[in-house]
């Protein structure tokens, strides 16, 4: 908690972005003291990560939170290495700014017509099957 009301040192501005962790590894002090070590720590981070990410790419034809999944290998490898780091800091602001601009009101009004007119088109095209060949599934009807 800050105890330092009068804009000392201890003070934190609310308007300031939040400062970005340093790039490399965040491997464990005893770890990076051994080459060794830090290379096996290494190699297990990136065959943990790739099993999640190759788990997460299964799951994208099939039911379940592929790209979740695949997030989170690359959350798994970025605990190491740089490169997954900088996509991870790339992904977050690409979707930063996607939501921020999916709730600009005029975009928003843009999505919710064409969204109303989407509908609409479905409902005639439904509409007109089930006038001309009834409630009869598609595989069902003959000419």
């Amino acid at each position: 908690m800050n105890t330092q009301s009068n804009g000392g040192p201890g003070t934190v501005e609310e308007d300031a972005p939040p400062a970005e962790q340093p790039l490399g590894s965040r491997a464990p002090h005893f770890i990076k003291r051994s080459r060794p070590l830090h290379v096996s720590w290494q190699v297990g981070v990136f065959v943990v990560g790739l099993a999640v990410v190759v788990g997460g790419v299964i799951m994208l034809p099939l039911p379940g939170p592929g790209w979740l999944v695949i997030f989170a290998g690359m959350a798994i490898w970025a605990t190491e290495f740089v490169w997954a780091q900088l996509a991870l800091r790339w992904t977050k602001r690409k979707v930063t700014e996607a939501a921020q601009k999916a709730l600009d009101p005029t975009v928003r009004r843009r999505n919710i017509i064409l969204t109303a007119i989407g509908l609409v088109i479905i409902a005639a095209v439904l509409a007109v099957y089930v006038w001309k060949f009834g409630l009869a599934m598609p595989w069902n009807v003959s000419e």
